[in-house]
């Protein structure tokens, strides 16, 4: 049985101005061991946050926040709020001028114009694209975050404007360097569409027209978690580089001892508890 180590406050909190938070620690590893509760911690931006969430927030003595969002996102949402001695780092995972005029249509376009970009498989198409581009393209940038954990930003709390796409993919990849079964990361991936975790769709037409039906349902493809998104994810790495350990060694300059000692920081079973610095 795996000890269970004093941990932070409750991790589900009624958040009102942050969605999709969660702690992804006790999930599984292959070798048996679990992801430590009050490591590492997912959710969407922290733009809207209230005092109450940033009073919350403040609780977990979060050593870095890694805001996956481009400069498009921050001009539309706003900054993430400043919380108390947290380091704030932001790493885009997508080109600003990448889709601008998509996202435009998709808060402003008509049903037609919908249609035209989205009907007959377009939107999950375009969805698909994009983790398999974040993969083969962003590695530099998810180096980057699995070395920041390794050496010193734990806990840590990884966003993006969702929590679902970008932040869900650099979670994942961490999941899978710390070894944690396949099942158990598409598993937290997929939580991400229960209905207090949903991301509020932006539209300018907020009216029954602008927001029906048949716009949702144009729209879901953009917003929902998809367990093919996900899996494409890892049907590239397998596919660019054979194997998870050759991405993680090659593709990431992951070396064994830096993977290890990510280990140590995030699994149960690698010591007392987690060193902050």
């Amino acid at each position: 049985m795996t000890q269970q180590l004093p941990q932070a406050p409750s991790t589900e909190p009624e958040l009102t101005g942050v969605r999709n938070f969660r702690d992804v620690g006790g999930l599984p590893t292959v070798d048996g061991r679990r992801v430590r509760q009050g490591t590492l911690y997912r959710s969407g931006h922290l733009a809207h946050a209230t005092g109450e969430d940033a009073a919350f927030l403040a609780t977990l003595g979060l050593h870095t926040v890694f805001d996956f969002r481009n400069s498009a996102d921050q001009k539309l949402e706003g900054p993430d709020i400043a919380l108390p001695g947290v380091r704030n780092v932001n790493i885009p995972l997508s080109d600003p001028a990448d889709g601008a005029e998509f996202w435009t249509m998709v808060r402003d376009g008509d049903l037609d114009q919908l249609r035209a970009i989205l009907d007959d498989g377009k939107g999950a198409n375009r969805m698909i694209a994009s983790y398999r581009s974040i993969i083969t393209d962003r590695t530099g940038e998810h180096s980057r975050v699995l070395h920041a954990l390794a050496e010193e930003s734990v806990p840590a709390l990884m966003h993006c404007a969702a929590g679902k796409d970008r932040a869900g993919l650099s979670v994942a990849v961490t999941l899978l360097a710390l070894g944690v079964e396949r099942e158990a990361i598409e598993e937290d991936y997929l939580k991400s569409n229960e209905p207090s975790r949903r991301y509020k769709v932006r539209r300018t037409d907020t009216s029954a027209t602008g927001m029906s039906a048949e716009v949702m349902e144009l729209l879901n493809p953009l917003f929902e978690a998809r367990i093919e998104y996900l899996r494409t994810a890892f049907d590239t790495i397998e596919a660019t580089w054979g194997t998870t350990d050759r991405y993680l060694a090659e593709g990431l300059r992951l070396a064994p001892e830096t993977r290890e000692q990510l280990r140590e920081r995030l699994l149960e079973g690698a010591g007392d508890g987690v060193e902050r610095v």
